[in-house]
């Protein structure tokens, strides 16, 4: 990461980016929102402000969220820096070092839309910051880093919310319905217990195994409009390809996880949601997938998951189950389009009660300091799911998981992807 502008070329060294980083890091003192502007600071027309880290394609399509206003952004590609300021005000402020962005007074709402190896990072340095943050899913790239993310944000008293949405709105997928039906199924009991919750192609959940890595990339010279050091941060140094940055990122180990890690907290939080188990995870995840390349990722063909009562999640990668149901229990059935077994299941289930209501706009979370539906106490749950099952690919296993201790039982190699060394000087 850099402290001032300056051209970047492939020429470079680790030990140069080691050397500017530490005097970065030492240059930038992250000074508490309180002391800046008070708890609970808002813009001078009390309108929410908003920063952005990573205006590529995602980060530019949020701009326009809930009333907020973009008042800054930041990039490590310059290109990507240019193409976002010409979609806003003249006032918004750029920036390349984030360091500097998530010290701004004026800002309520960080909201980081980077590769899933910057999230954790970034989302606890906007915490001792005193912002309150939105983040991209993944929620974290391991398990470690969504439990730092969970206590800073408690530490300093900050609203967070995960950006994907399913529990609370928009249809979800080919069930036909939004999720509150299907929990209200699940909370009648009319489907009986333990459940299995079947997720493939037949149930209307495409798994994108088009983001795979390239298991051989040659080395290439770094575009001058990208700092690669910086965007690369704590990930372990790998020479420089196209296909590593930017869209194709999510095939590599080191910044994600394929088609699990981009879709896995969409589809599966919801799931968390209506079993009820936002505050507990499985205790064992078996895959059936081929051995993974140590760098790129690569296909998966079956994942389940087991929870402690015996509810399982299935991860039907190869749509071999043509005629699933999405969720079966002893009693019955739900199959996509919220079609049942059960005879005259809506006239039924008119006679249980709704779920509680939740905050699902995240301005009201900002203003009434109440959690927002998915917050960073609930997401990491969902998203060590994610992990759970990537550290179970890369070591090619069956694995035990301790949902209280999450960590993992009886297993060095599986623990190791906790908290994987980052690249100096970076910590968590």
């Amino acid at each position: 990461m850099k402290t001032k502008e300056e051209p970047h070329n492939e020429q470079n060294t680790r030990r140069d980016f080691i050397k500017k980083s530490a005097i970065g890091l030492a240059a930038f003192t992250i000074v508490p929102r309180y002391v800046l502007g008070g708890q609970g600071y808002l813009a001078p027309s009390d309108k929410l402000t908003k920063a952005v880290i990573g205006v590529g394609g995602m980060g530019r399509g949020h701009f326009g969220y809930e009333g907020t206003q973009v008042v800054a952004i930041c990039d490590v590609d310059q290109n990507h820096l240019k193409q976002a300021a010409s979609m806003l005000d003249k006032g918004v402020k750029t920036f390349s070092d984030y360091r500097e962005l998530i010290q701004l007074p004026e800002v309520d709402i960080v909201h980081i839309a980077t590769p899933p190896h910057w999230h954790g990072i970034m989302a606890v340095d906007a915490a001792n910051a005193g912002k309150d943050i939105w983040c991209e899913k993944p929620m974290t790239h391991t398990i470690g880093e969504g439990k730092r993310v969970v206590e800073a944000v408690k530490q300093h008293g900050r609203m967070f919310r995960l950006n994907t949405w399913f529990r609370f709105k928009d249809t979800f997928y080919g069930m036909g319905t939004t999720v509150k039906p299907i929990k209200k199924l699940v909370d009648s009991g009319m489907l009986g217990w333990p459940l299995k919750v079947t997720v493939s192609k037949h149930t209307g959940y495409d798994w994108k195994f088009y983001w795979v890595g390239k298991d051989h990339l040659e080395p290439q010279p770094v575009p001058p409009e990208l700092d690669y050091n910086a965007w690369l941060g704590p990930a372990p140094y790998k020479p420089y390809n196209a296909h590593r940055v930017h869209q194709t990122f999510r095939g590599y180990w080191d910044y994600d996880g394929g088609g699990l890690s981009d879709m896995g907290q969409h589809y599966i939080d919801p799931i968390q949601y209506f079993l009820g188990k936002d505050d507990t995870n499985p205790i064992s995840v078996e895959v059936d997938a081929p051995q993974q390349h140590t760098d790129a990722v690569g296909i998966w063909r079956r994942i389940t998951y087991t929870y402690a009562d015996g509810c399982q999640i299935i991860l039907d990668g190869e749509g071999k189950d043509t005629n699933v149901p999405y969720i079966e229990g002893p009693k019955g059935k739900l199959y996509p389009g919220f079609k049942s077994d059960i005879p005259d299941l809506e006239r039924k289930l008119a006679q249980f009660p709704d779920p509680d209501p939740e905050i699902v706009e995240f301005s009201e979370s900002v203003r009434t300091r109440k959690k927002f539906a998915l917050n960073e106490e609930n997401g990491h749950r969902s998203c060590n799911i994610v992990n759970i099952g990537l550290a179970a690919l890369r070591l090619g296993r069956s694995l035990k998981f301790d949902p209280v201790k999450q960590e993992f039982v009886d297993d060095e190699a599986a623990n190791r992807l906790i908290n994987p060394v980052m690249r100096a000087p970076f910590s968590i």
